[in-house]
């Protein structure tokens, strides 16, 4: 994971292919607790204590998606908070979804 943590999102105007089965693989492993859905998303979930710590943690990912120039989707119920990372541009996955979750992971806690 540390050698995602040290890379920066790079801008995705489309025109590449989505990553492929074996290379989700490779880096799902580094990002823990992240799963793949619809064989194009990353998804995780995170419980707090209450309404307010989600939404603290929702502002901490926030401010990083805007450093990182790469947003995941946000999704909030009271102290769930599911993260949803794809991009959007080559409707699929790419590196830059591996390192938004290894730096939101990064932001839960040790993990």
């Amino acid at each position: 994971m540390s050698d995602l943590l040290s890379k920066k999102c790079v801008p995705c105007e489309g025109g590449v292919p989505p990553m492929g089965e074996e290379e989700i693989a490779g880096l799902l492993p580094q990002v823990q607790g992240w799963e793949v859905i619809e064989k194009k998303k990353i998804q995780k979930v995170f419980k707090f204590r209450d309404f307010r710590a989600a939404m603290e943690f929702v502002n901490k990912v926030a401010g990083l998606a805007e450093e990182e120039g790469h947003h995941p989707d946000i999704h909030i119920h009271y102290n769930k908070v599911r993260l949803e990372l794809w991009t959007h541009a080559i409707g699929g996955l790419s590196e830059n979804d591996f390192i938004a979750a290894a730096k939101i992971n990064a932001i839960w806690g040790p993990v």
